[in-house]
């Protein structure tokens, strides 16, 4: 079901020069409720705002007599080289825009040698999904208390070809967006391919909470388990990143999920810096939160981030111009990075947290 305002057409419109274009071309495309849903936040939307607040404030200190002779926007996650540190966040019901939905989006990271990370509440079955992500794919696992339910989901995302296991832990509750509830916004029903059973358990906050919380022994249950590596997402506290390096997990993402879960917690871009502290160099941090320009990308790297995680944009291009939205979209953001590179003298994102690329914005105490 695509709730937009004209049928999706499948060509990039005139007038785009950055990614974040997207964003404001996106209205064109898509009904008032659902842009309020998709754009907002939860309550107020104060966190989302400072989500996009505390990316500003960074600012960048330009080195002009580096060399760039081997400069490169490559980097390794997970032990294995990607072409750049972007990849596509796990985004609900991308049904709800485009009638391509997670296929064309993972058409249009494939043309991009840019890994996606699938959500469990996706319109279309994972296994066509895997089948056109040929740039490689995570799958976003809910972990609730039927773990038979979760050991059978892993195993399939494991039989399609996954490479690594999200376990989003911000989310079992969320705080509605007042913007989405004044447009009138409403999920059409029966639009997620496969959800997880936890989602069935609505009757009161708590008892959705008690259905859907990640709990410490279901996150070391899942790591002995899968037999891919483990990341978790939704981390912005540094004893919670604690916690995961003692539970051998591959990875986190530094994220308030997009100012979704509840408003008026720390901007993701705030929490990265001390997350990275705790962690070191024992497993990949990514970040999530606010990413609208190449120069984000840098700014996220340079504070901590190993790679980035694209959410919102993925789905106003798709809701623009489909696969060759996405497509477009993250070529213009390896474009805004590769050009940011060059301006500040970082040639290396490997070596980019030590550079001193920033003159403020390392994130608030």
């Amino acid at each position: 079901m695509i709730d937009s305002k004209s049928p999706p057409v499948d060509r990039i419109p005139p007038g785009i020069r950055g990614a974040e274009d997207y964003e404001t071309l996106a209205a064109q495309h898509l009904a008032a409720p659902t842009l309020a849903y998709l754009a907002g936040g939860s309550g107020d939307d104060r966190t989302l705002r400072w989500n996009r607040e505390a990316l500003d404030r960074a600012r960048l200190k330009p080195r002009v007599f580096a060399r760039l002779d081997h400069a490169s926007t490559t980097v390794t996650v997970l032990g294995r080289p990607l072409a750049h540190p972007l990849l596509l966040a796990p985004v609900a019901c991308q049904g709800l825009v485009h009638p391509g939905a997670e296929v064309d989006i993972a058409h249009g990271a494939a043309a991009t040698d840019t890994p996606l990370v699938l959500s469990s509440l996706a319109t279309r079955p994972l296994e066509e999904v895997a089948a056109a992500a040929t740039a490689g794919w995570w799958y976003q696992l809910w972990l609730g208390a039927d773990r038979t339910d979760s050991l059978a989901r892993l195993r399939r995302a494991e039989r399609a070809g996954c490479s690594a296991i999200v376990v989003t832990v911000d989310a079992a509750v969320q705080l509605p967006s007042r913007r989405a509830l004044r447009a009138g916004f409403t999920m059409p029903p029966g639009l997620s391919a496969d959800p997880p059973p936890c989602f069935a358990h609505a009757d009161t906050p708590f008892g959705r909470y008690r259905a859907a919380a990640v709990r410490r022994e279901d996150l070391c249950w899942l790591v002995e388990t899968s037999t891919v590596p483990v990341v978790v997402k939704g981390i912005l506290h540094e004893a919670d990143a604690g916690v995961c390096r003692e539970l051998g997990v591959a990875g986190v993402v530094v994220s308030n999920h997009g100012g979704r879960t509840i408003d008026g917690v720390v901007a993701s871009f705030d929490a990265l810096p001390r997350i990275r502290s705790v962690l070191g160099d024992t497993c990949a941090v990514l970040f999530d939160g606010g990413v609208r320009s190449g120069a984000d990308v840098l700014k996220a790297i340079a504070a901590g981030a190993d790679a980035v995680l694209i959410g919102r944009l993925q789905i106003f291009a798709l809701a623009v111009a489909g696969a060759l939205g996405v497509a477009h979209m993250l070529k213009l953001l390896r474009e805004e990075l590769a050009l940011t590179m060059a301006v500040t003298g970082c040639a290396d994102l490997r070596t980019a947290r030590d550079a001193d690329l920033f003159v403020t914005g390392r994130g608030a105490d």
